[in-house]
């Protein structure tokens, strides 16, 4: 992935002070700064948390937007534009905490992209060198509040915009405002309708397939273990995941089944394809891991999951269940 950072400026939310800082000028794009928000946007980019969207018609973003790339304003101007209505909702939520704003333009894999990086400031501690009049030099330890997320950590909230096609990228934070819950950074900035994460589908998957499992009174970790191995043996290169395909596949021999996963996924705003990262996606769908009411906890590959072989699970005559391991030749203590 080749990211080239072309503009970058920086402001400060501050909801302690009385108003947002809003910088004059562009960051320096120096290495420091560069590495920074290239290993940002490597970490962000790809997150199978966050949420596709498309602008309303009526956006106030999306026209402040357009008049931007038209050479109608500044990127400064523009920036503390963003900047400004960023901070009026978010100075009305609870238990707000001053943050800082990336607003960037710049290219991945020649696409170019507008990006917002949200970030609250970090609590931690700094050295601290003073200089006494006569000359002596005195260390210290000194309390910071303002500190950016380290190159290990993620950005808490970021929005992509694909600039040639007006495509949104989303991963955002709920705020109580007067009352109401709502995501600032979609809702009340961008002004755009979202779909949901490839993480989040998966996870309702996995919730209409149990709950109609129970209504069925069926096997449920029998039905798991089928979600599992149907995305391990079919998800394609392009992660292309459909999940009424799904539904369909681990209720093959159920129509009625079928029907009620159906309704379960649209009633629940999940029933669209998504695309979701094909090696992260097969490393979870490769294992099952089972925890057992006394405690027991076991992982084992999809692959051996339904060959006898190798596991077993079958259900005593007084109700309880067992799982019998085979053909082991070797244990070993981790």
């Amino acid at each position: 992935m080749l990211i080239i950072i072309e503009k970058a400026i920086l402001h400060i939310l501050d909801f302690a002070g009385g108003g947002p800082v809003l910088s004059g000028q562009e960051l320096e794009l120096e290495q420091s700064t560069r590495e920074f928000l290239t290993r940002h946007v490597e970490k962000t980019i790809g997150s199978q948390d966050a949420k596709t969207g498309k602008f309303y018609e009526n956006s106030e973003f999306s026209g402040h937007l357009a008049e931007y790339l038209g050479g109608g304003s500044s990127f400064t101007d523009f920036s503390c534009q963003v900047a400004e209505a960023m901070y009026q909702p978010l100075s009305h939520a609870e238990d707000i905490e001053c943050a800082d704003l990336f607003v960037c333009q710049l290219r991945v894999d020649d696409t170019p992209q507008l990006v917002l990086f949200k970030c609250t400031n970090n609590h931690g501690y700094v050295h601290q060198v003073n200089v006494a009049e006569d000359g002596s030099i005195a260390t210290g330890v000194l309390d910071s509040y303002g500190l950016l997320p380290n190159l290990s950590q993620r950005m808490e909230e970021f929005a992509y915009i694909n600039l040639d096609t007006k495509e949104v990228l989303i991963k955002a934070k709920r705020y109580s405002i007067d009352g109401n819950k709502v995501f600032v950074l979609p809702e009340l900035l961008l002004e755009c309708v979202q779909a949901p994460s490839p993480n989040e589908t998966i996870k309702e998957i996995n919730k209409a397939v149990k709950k109609v499992t129970e209504a069925y009174c069926q096997d449920q970790v029998e039905a798991a273990a089928a979600v599992k191995s149907y995305i391990a043996e079919n998800l394609p290169p392009d992660g292309h995941l459909d999940p009424q395909e799904v539904g369909r596949a681990v209720f093959k021999d159920n129509p009625s089944m079928q029907e009620d996963y159906r309704q379960e996924m649209e009633n629940g705003g999940f029933s669209e394809p998504v695309v979701v990262n094909q090696e992260a996606t097969l490393k979870k769908m490769r294992k099952h891991r089972l925890s057992t009411d006394t405690g027991i906890e076991l992982v084992i590959p999809t692959e051996f999951f339904e060959n006898t072989e190798f596991v077993e699970f079958y259900k005593d005559d007084d109700g309880f269940m067992s799982i019998t391991l085979k053909n082991i030749q070797n244990i070993t203590n981790k």
